[in-house]
């Protein structure tokens, strides 16, 4: 029987979502670790793909909302990813890859389907109807350090809820070995705010693993 592969970026992240995951969690399942941060997130993935063979690839960790609809210490599963950070230029002058016309993987020619470009979608479309949802998640290589930061990533990405450091490079290793993926982040603080005496992490990463062990349910 095929398992489903849990990633999980940090370890600071694991300690407190693994255990709510296998006390909650039903099915044949595997968690890892994938790492902090686009690049090696996006390595990590395609190896653990690689050596798991996984039926669906569910991503869990926190994120930083753009908007007040997300309440922090609530966890929310995404239906889109995009990509900030590649492309030209910084701050308001930066345009993404695919403005510039080149798309981050041109597609297999087998399949076109593989294309990759600024937004990939990520629900595997076995998400429960008690699941809640949010629309687009936003990756980039560094978290928001202020409002011009903010406002510089709604400029491109208006229907963007919250952001993230990792779901538009799991999402690409997913896209490209065609295995379904979901993200869940728990809300832990509002993008740009770096005063972590403000932030629920442990909230955040409680309320993530719950509704991840609710979606590893539905699988099963």
């Amino acid at each position: 029987m095929r398992q489903h592969l849990v990633l999980v970026p940090t370890e600071s992240e694991r300690l407190i979502i693994e255990p709510v995951v296998r006390a909650g969690g039903s099915g044949s399942f595997c968690l890892q670790l994938c790492g902090f941060g686009p690049v090696v997130a996006a390595a990590r993935t395609a190896q653990l793909i690689a050596e798991h063979r996984p039926e669906g690839v569910l991503l869990v960790g926190i994120a930083g909302r753009f908007t007040d609809s997300l309440a922090v210490g609530q966890a929310y599963a995404f239906e889109r990813v995009a990509c900030h950070g590649v492309g030209a230029g910084s701050g308001d002058a930066f345009v993404p890859a695919e403005t510039l016309g080149w798309p981050q993987w041109p597609g297999d020619q087998s399949d076109p389907a593989t294309r990759i470009a600024d937004e990939i979608s990520c629900t595997s479309g076995r998400l429960p109807a008690a699941a809640p949802q949010a629309g687009l998640l936003l990756s980039a290589c560094a978290a928001s350090a202020g409002e011009a930061d903010v406002r510089s990533r709604l400029r491109l990405f208006p229907d963007a809820a919250a952001e993230d450091m990792e779901g538009f490079a799991v999402a690409a290793a997913c896209r490209l070995t065609d295995v379904p993926l979901d993200i869940v982040r728990g809300i832990s603080n509002t993008a740009g705010d770096r005063d972590m005496s403000r932030w629920q992490i442990e909230a955040a990463c409680r309320a993530a693993a719950e509704l991840a062990a609710m979606l590893l349910g539905a699988r099963a």
